[in-house]
């Protein structure tokens, strides 16, 4: 503090309040003491009695406003820069001496109720000097409404709103970069209630983050800038914005490794959400070795944990350059045992997985020869309503290599594809159509269409459908047409020369293309043969 004898005073009020003195510590009043620079006064018993008063009244609704100003005086904690020197030194204290004992949580709620007191009644205190004055102070509108911030919104040890709250082994939820610097300094308990912590993990409080956003939005408070970087420069919103990131996400490893099987499913399950978040995370946790020991999890009995793992996966596949990795992991085979017997969210998220590594040509190859297809055919046809343009997704990138037509078509994908045509409110025509035009390149697949009866399906998509799905509906009728003279008569015959002749006039490029085409079939067909 700046005055030395309120400094001691406040000390010496402290030890004179019997539900504190069986807590307080030499070393940390050894700490204190090196911040004074003077002897100090006897004790003041005004301020005694206003401290105990204080420290009595378990609610801020109690507590005596009066009592406050005396205190918020004879401290001279008159301004927010004063609360806030305080605080800090409170920090320090904990962090170089490792005890956060119950004189420590009294005083720095003393000096909450002071930071309260003075917001409330002065709410430019805590503007910058360009706004004080303005009718807008810190993101707070005016006097009336100036808003006392929930406990709960607090970090125990910096009393400041959170910006980046994350929860220690213990369930105490904490701001990032002060319980980070606690665990620098070598400590393995948590601040508040001293148990040891198993683990220094930090795991991102995101319900707490949303609610303290909604807070700040409800009460014309600016949201709190959170500044912690990965280790890439970039904001990124996750436990790996520290420099100990790596270190972080090695425990998780150890947990997928070694642990039991509810750490194993715990880890998956924080590695799962990590890699969803940015590039930065799927990049270090990648790096650190984890696609192996996921792989392996694919194989474990336990649902849960299989379905983190496989999501896992697919988040860390989001980033090109561990596709590679994830398909020299050997985890192919694993995913399409998954993909075959797993709940039906990991059987969706398999599916995406596949397509995901799908995306690099030759792993086209690699998944189509692992019995893939049949098994996201299956998903295809029973699958939910995500599970099936997961699987209709990863089909479709699949068969772009010529060698996966012809397993596609055996696997019956046909069938169902064609069911989907005809059942508007399952949201799938677009889909359906787009893997039907790609398989009506390949032989096999043109007499699998066409056995279906899907002429009439086609000419009626032509008539009435979106202007992709009339596009793709006359490439697959073309593709028939042109292999089979009976496919051409049965679309002559339903009337396919005028949404065709419509279709030259009002489509895409392609589809005007393929209309063309069609309309020159047509009309070379109804030519009687020259004698």
């Amino acid at each position: 503090m700046k005055n030395l004898d309120c400094q001691m005073k406040f000390e010496n009020s402290f030890l004179a309040n019997k539900h504190l003195h069986l807590f307080f510590q030499v070393e940390l009043v050894h700490a204190q003491f090196k911040r004074a620079k003077g002897r100090a006064d006897t004790p003041d018993l005004e301020l005694e009695k206003d401290l105990s008063t204080v420290l009595s009244q378990r609610s801020d609704r109690d507590v005596d406003q009066p009592v406050l100003r005396r205190l918020a005086e004879k401290l001279q904690l008159k301004t927010i820069a004063d609360l806030k020197q305080e605080s800090l030194a409170l920090h320090d204290i904990v962090i170089r001496c490792g005890d956060a004992d119950e004189r420590l949580e009294q005083m720095s709620g003393i000096l909450r109720r002071l930071k309260d007191l003075l917001l409330t009644e002065n709410p430019e205190m805590d503007a910058p000097d360009s706004e004080k004055g303005s009718n807008t102070c810190g993101g707070l509108t005016d006097k009336s409404s100036s808003p006392v911030i929930p406990d709960e919104f607090r970090c125990p040890i910096s009393l400041e709103l959170m910006k980046d709250p994350v929860i220690v082994a213990t369930g105490q939820t904490y701001e990032r970069s002060c319980i980070q610097k606690w665990i620098d300094s070598g400590h393995r308990t948590c601040p508040k209630t001293q148990q040891m912590l198993p683990h220094v993990v930090l795991t991102p409080n995101y319900v707490l983050r949303s609610l303290i956003a909604q807070w700040c939005e409800t009460n014309g408070v600016e949201l709190p800038k959170r500044t912690g970087c990965s280790r890439y420069g970039k904001a990124c919103g996750s436990m790996l914005d520290n420099s100990g990131d790596r270190a972080t996400v090695d425990v998780l490893l150890q947990k997928l490794s070694s642990g039991t099987a509810e750490d194993q499913r715990a880890a998956a399950g924080e590695l799962r959400l990590l890699a969803k978040r940015n590039a930065d995370n799927r990049i270090c946790i990648a790096e650190a070795g984890a696609i192996p020991l996921l792989v392996n999890l694919l194989s474990t009995p336990d649902a849960r944990t299989q379905e983190h793992a496989v999501t896992a996966l697919l988040n860390l596949s989001i980033y090109e350059n561990n596709k590679g990795a994830i398909v020299m992991s050997g985890a192919i085979l694993p995913i399409v045992e998954v993909l075959k017997v797993g709940s039906m969210e990991a059987r969706e998220n398999a599916a995406a997985t596949l397509f995901s590594l799908s995306v690099v040509d030759e792993n086209k190859i690699t998944i189509g020869a692992s019995g893939a297809i049949p098994a996201l055919v299956g998903l295809l046809c029973e699958g939910s309503q995500r599970g099936k343009k997961d699987a209709a997704t990863a089909l479709f990138n699949l068969s772009i290599y010529q060698g996966n037509k012809a397993r596609a078509v055996r696997a019956g994908v046909v069938s169902p594809l064609m069911q989907l045509l005809v059942d508007p409110s399952a949201g799938m025509v677009d889909e359906a159509l787009a893997i039907l035009a790609i398989l009506a390149s390949h032989q096999e697949g043109k007499i699998a269409i066409g056995n279906a009866d899907a002429i009439p399906i086609l000419v009626e998509l032509i008539r009435v459908g979106s202007p992709r799905n009339r596009e793709n509906a006359a490439a697959v009728l073309l593709a028939l047409c042109t292999s089979d003279p009976q496919h051409l008569v049965a679309a002559r015959e339903l009337g396919a020369y005028e949404p065709l002749s419509d279709l030259v006039q009002n489509g895409t490029a392609r589809a005007k293309r393929k209309a063309a085409s069609l309309l020159e079939h047509i009309n070379r067909s109804e030519q009687p043969p020259s004698s």
